[in-house]
């Protein structure tokens, strides 16, 4: 399984068009939020999408789940759980859906880490990073016994490599 997740887009249509294009090769497409598109966007077209807090579009689910070669990914952008305190609320959200992944978006900081088996990622922002100065997204990939997780910059250059271990 390889998924590619991005999030925290504001308003930037060609950024997406451009990073699905650099990854033909993943098996699912996620979006954690904050897009500024309509839900129907054609840049939008077959991504798995979640509604932020500047998402004016109420066609967008605030959270959803998804199972992908057998293992639960839960999605949501953050906001109602207050990731930018800590990530307990969503851990305990994450708990109650029995998730293997949990992707979320709003504070524009990349980040993943491995708690009690269960994968956060956060791939950061396309549009205005924090914590670092380039704009980022994530390839993610179930391994034997793990994850690899590769962070890239708008142009596909790698930022960040992770491989944790369960």
């Amino acid at each position: 399984m390889k998924l590619l997740v991005m999030s925290d887009t504001h308003s930037d249509a060609a950024v997406i068009t451009n990073v699905i294009a650099q990854n033909p090769d993943v098996d699912a497409i996620f979006h954690c939020g904050d897009s500024e598109l309509s839900c129907s966007a054609p840049e939008l077209q077959g991504v798995l999408k979640v509604r932020g807090n500047c998402d004016q579009d109420i066609e967008f689910p605030t959270e959803m789940i998804k199972e992908i070669d057998g293992k639960q990914i839960y999605m949501t952008h953050g906001h109602l759980y207050h990731i930018k305190s800590s990530l307990t609320a969503l851990s305990y959200r994450a708990r109650e859906v029995e998730a293997d992944v949990v992707l979320f978006g709003h504070s524009h900081v990349l980040g993943v880490e491995l708690v009690d088996n269960i994968l956060y990622v956060n791939p950061g922002s396309l549009l205005l990073p924090r914590g670092r100065k380039e704009k980022s997204y994530a390839i993610i990939e179930n391994i034997k016994n793990g994850w690899h997780i590769i962070f890239y910059t708008e142009e596909k250059k790698e930022i960040e490599e992770k491989t944790l271990l369960y």
